[in-house]
């Protein structure tokens, strides 16, 4: 089984920045694509952000250019740096992993409790 804990949720003004970080433990053997996702109350949850292990990384048009991913590999953990902050980006941000275990052939997802990001005007 793996965990994952998101950390750095909060409230900002308008333009402001935050960075999340969601950490992965547990028996882990192989996490492959990581990501970021977010979900407002009554939509369905989108994709923010991807990561490969490689670092090659995708995002959703609406943040191109102001939210950043990484991860550390060593650490099994991904980061959202979000800059220039609007209020259109409100929502609760769920961090997902891709991980397959040592006897599995396949990968299972797993998926973060959420943290929420509140963007004042």
């Amino acid at each position: 089984q793996v965990q994952l804990v998101e950390s750095g949720g909060g409230l900002v003004q308008g333009g402001g920045s935050l960075r999340l970080s969601c950490a992965a433990s547990g028996t882990i053997f192989i996490i492959a694509n990581m990501a970021w996702y977010r979900q407002v109350p009554g939509n369905e949850r989108e994709l923010v952000a991807s990561i490969l292990v490689g670092g090659t990384a995708n995002y959703a048009d609406s943040v191109k250019g102001r939210l950043t991913i990484s991860r550390d590999n060593a650490k099994n953990t991904v980061y959202l740096q979000m800059d220039s902050l609007k209020v259109a980006d409100t929502a609760v941000y769920y961090c997902a992993a891709d991980h397959r275990d040592r006897l599995a052939g396949s990968f299972r997802r797993y998926w973060g409790q959420g943290t929420q990001v509140t963007v004042s005007s």
